[in-house]
């Protein structure tokens, strides 16, 4: 289980949010939600229907502007970013979204390149080899390359989205459930893969789950979304929390079957 080793970390958090205000119409979503994510770890993000887990990943990137609050990301504040901060902040994090979220027109190699040929000027054959190491990096086959989504299994296309998201070798990756689909061998491998990962490339990592499993096995600390506002801890922190949502998504059926209870 994660969490055994404390990850590497420096004093400033390479995540920092305050005060953070979500409004959709009449409905507020998140009130006042603070949170720090440090360097090195792997963060979870859980939380009830309708408690604005992926709200919150897309705000931190940007896609969906807070009513109120601070965001700083890698020492920067999203939300003041100019066009050109805001482009060149994008090649510092990846994003793996929910299913994959690839370019059905374009093959896993094009995908993984889309990035590489925006904002950089490398040569061909140096995108060529870029995007063959990252096709290998998430094992996948090297005849993935020329492959189209279509063609992929769904965690196949997982891996080949995530493939894109390290294109820019990010110091922050974003993941929307990535085990969302899987069979349980199959999320399980993913799980060891993002672990692996990790740890090899250095990354910080935060992840939207609902997965128990990957809680247990790869997070340092989950952020619980709950009454609007967030609770932080370590799996062992959270397991004696007497929140009445927490205790049930904790110690509930699932969480039994995960031998967490």
């Amino acid at each position: 289980m994660a969490g055994t080793t404390p990850p590497k970390t420096d004093d400033k958090p390479i995540i920092a949010i305050s005060g953070l205000v979500n409004r959709f119409g009449r409905q507020t979503v998140h009130d006042g939600l603070d949170l720090e994510v440090r360097r090195g770890e792997v963060m979870g993000v859980v939380g009830g229907s309708g408690t604005g887990k992926s709200v919150l990943l897309r705000t931190i990137i940007g896609i969906n502007r807070p009513a109120a609050g601070k965001i700083v990301v890698l020492g920067e504040e999203v939300t003041a970013l100019s066009d050109a901060e805001w482009q060149a902040m994008q090649t510092r994090w990846g994003v793996l979204f929910q299913g994959g979220a690839l370019f059905s027109s374009l093959t896993v190699a094009e995908n993984i390149q889309v990035l590489l040929k925006e904002h950089t000027r490398l040569p061909r054959s140096v995108i060529d080899e870029i995007t063959a190491l990252k096709i290998r990096l998430v094992g996948l086959p090297a005849n993935a390359a020329g492959k189209y989504p279509s063609e992929l299994s769904g965690g196949m296309r997982k891996r080949a989205g995530l493939a894109r998201a390290l294109a820019m070798d990010p110091e922050l990756l974003f993941l929307d459930e990535p085990t969302a689909g899987l069979d349980p061998i199959g999320a399980s491998a993913f799980d060891r893969l993002i672990a692996d990962l990790q740890k090899s490339l250095g990354l910080t990592v935060f992840m939207v789950t609902h997965d128990l499993d990957s809680l247990h096995a790869i997070c340092d600390r989950i952020a619980v979304l709950v009454d609007k506002r967030i609770k932080i801890g370590t799996m062992e922190e959270l397991l004696r929390d007497d929140h009445p949502w927490i205790r049930e998504y904790f110690h509930g059926p699932r969480a039994r079957a995960a031998g967490m209870s």
